[in-house]
C-alpha cells in the first residue's frame, strides 16, 4: 500500500504512542483522523503540528465505550479511510479476586468491544482494499496472573485479529502489533523501568520509532494479514509477565 494521500484514523492518538504513531503516518504523506476520549488539548496541538485540516487531517472526540455516540460518529471518520489502527487502550493492574466489575467491564470495552465493533464499521465503510491494524501485547503469549482482565482483553482481541483476517479476506488485511515495555506509566514520567527492563533479553525499551516502523510495514505490506508482529526486545521469549506497554 502506498500510504501517501491515503486516510489513516488511528484511535488514542491524542499523545504518547499513538501521537507517534501519527506523526509518522503524516510523514509519510498519510491524511491522519486523530482520535481522543480525555486527552483533547494535547490532540489539538498535535493536529496543529501537522498541518491541520488544510492538511488534510482530522479530529474525532468520542468515548468508544459510549455505543451511541460511536455508531453516530464513526461512519464519517471511517469513511473512504484505507487504514484502521486500533490503538486506544486501558490498563488497570487487578487480579481476578482484586478486580471490580465495573473495572472489568471498562476493560474488556475500550481494549476489546470498541475495536471489534470498529472492525466491522471499517469493513462497512473504509475503503478497499484496507488494512487495519490492532495494537495487542506481548503477554499474549502466557498467562498473566497479575492483570486479569487486561491480559484477557488483550487475548481477546489477538484471537478477533486471525478471525478478522479470515473473515474479511480478500478486500481487508487485518494484523496485530504486540509491543513490549515502551514508555514508563503515565504517572510515573521519570521511571526507567529498570525491574521490567532487567527481565528482558535486550535490556532495554523498545524504540519509539521502531514500533512506529512497525505499523507502518504492516499498512505497506499487502502479503501479510493475520500475522501478529512482535516488537518488544524479546519479552515474549520469557517465561516470568513482566509489566505490559504503556500507550
Amino acid at each position: 500500500m502506498e500510504l501517501n494521500g491515503k486516510k489513516v484514523v488511528i484511535t488514542g492518538s491524542g499523545r504518547r504512542v499513538g501521537a507517534a504513531l501519527v506523526r509518522t503516518f503524516a510523514a509519510c504523506g498519510a491524511h491522519l483522523v486523530i482520535h481522543c476520549r480525555r486527552s483533547e488539548s494535547e490532540a489539538r496541538r498535535l493536529l496543529e503540528e501537522i498541518g491541520g485540516d488544510k492538511a488534510g487531517h482530522r479530529l474525532w472526540i468520542c468515548d468508544l465505550t459510549d455505543w451511541n455516540k460511536l455508531e453516530e460518529t464513526a461512519p464519517a471518520m471511517l469513511a473512504d479511510a484505507s487504514v484502521l489502527i486500533n490503538n486506544a487502550s486501558i490498563f488497570i493492574r487487578k487480579t481476578i479476586c482484586g478486580e471490580t466489575m465495573p473495572e472489568m467491564n471498562e476493560q474488556m470495552a475500550v481494549n476489546f468491544t470498541a475495536p471489534v465493533r470498529l472492525m466491522q464499521l471499517f469493513a462497512q465503510y473504509g475503503r478497499k482494499p484496507g488494512c487495519i491494524i490492532n495494537l495487542l501485547d506481548q503477554g499474549i503469549c502466557r498467562p498473566d496472573e497479575h492483570s486479569f482482565s487486561y491480559a484477557l482483553s488483550k487475548k481477546a482481541l489477538a484471537d478477533a485479529t486471525k478471525a478478522a483476517a479470515l473473515q474479511l479476506a480478500p478486500e481487508i488485511r487485518v494484523n496485530g502489533l504486540a509491543p513490549g515495555p515502551v514508555l514508563p506509566p503515565a504517572e510515573m514520567p521519570e521511571s526507567r523501568m529498570e525491574k521490567t527492563l532487567r527481565s528482558i533479553p535486550l535490556r532495554r525499551p523498545v524504540a519509539l520509532q521502531d514500533l512506529c516502523q512497525g505499523a507502518v510495514f504492516l499498512a505497506e505490506n499487502e502479503s501479510m494479514t493475520g500475522s501478529v508482529l512482535f516488537i518488544d526486545c524479546g519479552q515474549s521469549l520469557c517465561q516470568t509477565p513482566a509489566d505490559p506497554p504503556r500507550s
